[in-house]
């Protein structure tokens, strides 16, 4: 769940494709007692060299350039962005949602799934796997109202963010 006071900031870093880096940056952020709350990695050149990590973490404004200088230092970063000060953006994220139900429970669960656009991708006499997509808080609060009528279990992939526009990062 993030953070209520503070802002929540996506940082695409573009990275060197070799192994330990995730570790690396993850390391870095561990050892200075900053919290990851989403982290996706994909490679983004057709020859596989470059990774772009995307990272959420939320902090105050001053950490925040504390974080995006100490990814600089590293050595495999190629450059890191924040997104959220850099403006207009797109950001999704999806989730697998197990729900249990018969009965009622069964016909709003499907109800649910119907006003937030989640997708059934599996089901059984008694429980759904519903696919939902969209920013952090439509499924936040999909979850939410999940709970009500039987969760079982959710997997929910990183944030993914790209900048609005003609720009490229």
């Amino acid at each position: 769940m993030r953070h209520a006071t503070l802002p929540n900031f996506l940082r695409p870093v573009t990275v060197t494709n070799e192994p330990g880096i995730l570790a690396r940056i993850a390391g870095m952020f561990a050892g200075r007692g900053y919290n990851i709350e989403s982290l996706t990695v994909a490679e983004v050149t057709e020859d596989e060299t470059v990774s772009r990590i995307t990272i959420v973490t939320s902090a105050a404004p001053a950490t925040i350039d504390q974080i995006i200088a100490q990814l600089d230092r590293l050595p495999p970063v190629h450059r890191v962005h924040d997104l959220t000060a850099e403006g207009a953006h797109v950001e999704r994220e999806l989730a697998l949602v197990k729900v249990r139900g018969t009965g009622d429970h069964r016909i709003e669960a499907l109800r649910l799934a119907e006003v937030y656009r989640a997708r059934v991708v599996d089901a059984t006499i008694s429980s759904f796997v519903f696919e939902v997509t969209g920013g952090t808080e439509k499924i936040d609060k999909f979850l939410e109202l999940m709970r009500e009528v039987g969760l079982v279990e959710v997997a929910r992939t990183g944030v993914a963010a790209i900048s609005r526009g003609h720009s490229t990062f």
